[in-house]
């Protein structure tokens, strides 16, 4: 596994775009959380301090952090999709399997290096989320402080998943423009289904068979809070309140769908004439 590994990152490593394109989508979401967490003077009017609204207590600043990190996954997507582009643009993958790497370590060095990567940005925002909670949080008892950090497990397989399935596209097209363009459809006809879904029968009954779907699924690991953030200021306000709970149920979802793109990339990639 880590010689692999070693062998992914080197290729990475080398590429420049590459290079840049790992340190924004690490850099990014980390930015923009730790700058949610300093005084905004805003035109001298008024000044913001998020930390003063109580979004950033424990346990609650487990649930925000994941959420808007995740949205920056996309930068990290260019970044698997290319690692296949260049690999069939360069002829490397077949000078790979001429040195002796089989169709399935291949398969299996990408795999490894969007682990890798999907576990140093958990691991970095944890350390992000636990800073800014410790420094602003009512509460620090270390029972508060851990509950809900499965929101930390939801956003590493959301991330690996999400990669997993731009690998898979990769492979697919060939091509990262081709790729990328491919996961926008997916995510057109995820909707057009619910619309047609809804149109036949109810949208309760459609919005059921929708959470099956990848990027919906996906999407259901670390659900929107802010109508949690609201509850929390409006308790009274029941109509707000909502399930946004990490469910087994849809971790397995997602592991199912991770499984099959890893195995239908090495199902390309076996049956495919290099």
């Amino acid at each position: 596994m880590l010689r692999l590994l070693q062998l992914e990152l080197q290729k990475l490593l080398l590429n420049r775009t590459s290079k840049i394109l790992i340190f924004i989508s690490f850099v990014l979401p980390f930015t923009v959380i730790m700058l949610s967490a300093v005084k905004i003077n805003v035109f001298g009017f008024f000044t913001l301090e998020l930390g003063e609204l109580g979004i950033y207590n424990f346990p609650i600043i487990w649930h925000i952090t994941t959420f808007f990190a995740s949205q920056f996954k996309f930068f990290f997507a260019i970044v698997v999709v290319s690692m296949i582009g260049n690999e069939y643009s360069n002829k490397t993958i077949k000078q790979n399997l001429i040195d002796g790497l089989s169709k399935k370590e291949f398969i299996l060095s990408k795999f490894y290096t969007i682990v890798f990567f999907s576990f140093v940005a958990t691991v970095l925002l944890t350390l992000i989320s636990l800073l800014i909670g410790l420094y602003y949080s009512s509460y620090n008892e270390i029972g508060i402080i851990l509950t809900e950090t499965e929101y930390l497990v939801g956003y590493f397989l959301k991330l690996v998943a999400f990669f997993s399935f731009c690998l898979y596209l990769g492979m697919l097209a060939k091509r990262s423009a081709f790729a990328l363009a491919f996961l926008f459809v997916d995510f057109i006809l995820e909707w057009i289904i619910l619309g047609l879904i809804t149109w036949q029968a109810n949208f309760e009954i459609a919005e059921k068979i929708q959470n099956f779907f990848p990027l919906k699924s996906m999407y259901n690991l670390i659900e929107q809070p802010f109508q949690r953030i609201a509850m929390s200021k409006f308790p009274d306000k029941e109509n707000l309140a909502y399930d946004y709970a990490l469910h087994w149920h849809e971790v397995g979802i997602v592991l199912f769908w991770t499984a099959l793109f890893i195995f239908l990339s090495y199902r390309l990639l076996k049956k495919r004439d290099l």
